[in-house]
């Protein structure tokens, strides 16, 4: 049983680290065929590579490289060695290699002359290779990296520290190549952020309702009749009315949406029903739960 495990958890380490390298390609070729051409730099240290190969012609893979072997040594030192570091470690390599490399076979030229379209599909292209990066439990280094320190010993949020660091050198390509670059970076870096949550969350599949009923029996039962989805209730107090209420909580797929609130108010008119979105659920009925990932 040990061996079967060790080489379940051998099997799937190799798996996500071929997603790593899949993920960091498609990101470099994001960056060779549409940031590259029209000078666009979003933030990282990819972004700062390509502003020294516009100022003194230094090679993009090698400089990215190059900036990320210290912050890479002093995540080791904060972090530990962890599949975190080692993983984002084997990343950058290959990121570094394929941007000096893929040049002599995909067209470093652009796709378009138009700015906005290369900043639109570069972000497309780069946030599909980042999902596939961090879905595997990797970063792209450079200021991933450092924004994962600042979360460990500052404790400021993730999404935070990303825009501190990102918005610095966002700053800097709009010196270098005029503030619509810069604006265009933004553009481009916004973009990759949405993507790469779609392809690590997935579409918006699956509603979350919350419905505050005097009729939870009736209600719980027209729903599990009528869509075959099962009810969570507790006990509430409004604190307006200061009268006690049920709360239901039911999670369905997006089609079923018009036919709960059907069911619904067919039952209670009077119920507050309160419908989010949510991307995916595990769990009976759903998707079967992942099986979690051991980080060694």
């Amino acid at each position: 049983m040990t061996n079967l495990l060790q080489r379940l958890g051998g099997f799937a380490s190799g798996w996500r680290l071929l997603q790593t390298a899949i993920g960091t390609i498609i990101s470099a070729i994001g960056v060779i065929v549409f940031l590259i051409p029209s000078q666009i730099a979003p933030g990282g240290v990819s972004g700062i590579a390509i502003i020294l190969h516009e100022v003194i012609g230094t090679p993009v893979g090698i400089m990215t490289l190059i900036f990320n072997i210290p912050i890479q040594i002093f995540a080791y030192r904060v972090l530990g060695g962890s599949w975190l570091i080692i993983s984002t470690i084997f990343s950058v390599v290959i990121f570094s290699a394929s941007v000096d490399i893929l040049p002599a076979f995909v067209s470093t030229h652009g796709v378009s002359e138009n700015d906005l379209l290369n900043a639109i599909f570069g972000g497309i292209v780069g946030g599909i290779g980042s999902g596939l990066i961090y879905g595997a439990g990797a970063t792209a280094g450079g200021t991933a990296t450092l924004s994962r320190i600042l979360q460990h010993r500052m404790g400021i949020p993730l999404s935070s520290a990303y825009l501190y660091t990102d918005t610095l050198i966002i700053g800097m390509a709009g010196l270098v190549f005029g503030w619509e670059a810069a604006m265009y970076a933004i553009v481009s870096l916004f973009i990759s952020g949405m993507v790469a949550d779609y392809v690590l969350e997935g579409p918006s599949v699956i509603r979350t309702v919350t419905i505050v009923t005097d009729y939870p029996q009736e209600v719980s039962k027209a729903i599990l009749g009528q869509l075959g989805r099962g009810v969570t209730s507790w006990e509430g107090m409004g604190m307006f009315t200061d009268q006690p209420h049920t709360v239901l909580f039911v999670t369905i797929a997006r089609p079923q949406v018009a036919t709960l609130r059907h069911v619904v108010f067919a039952v209670d008119p009077k119920a507050f029903v309160v419908i989010g979105q949510g991307h995916v659920a595990y769990g009976r009925g759903f998707k079967s739960a992942p099986i979690p990932k051991a980080d060694s």
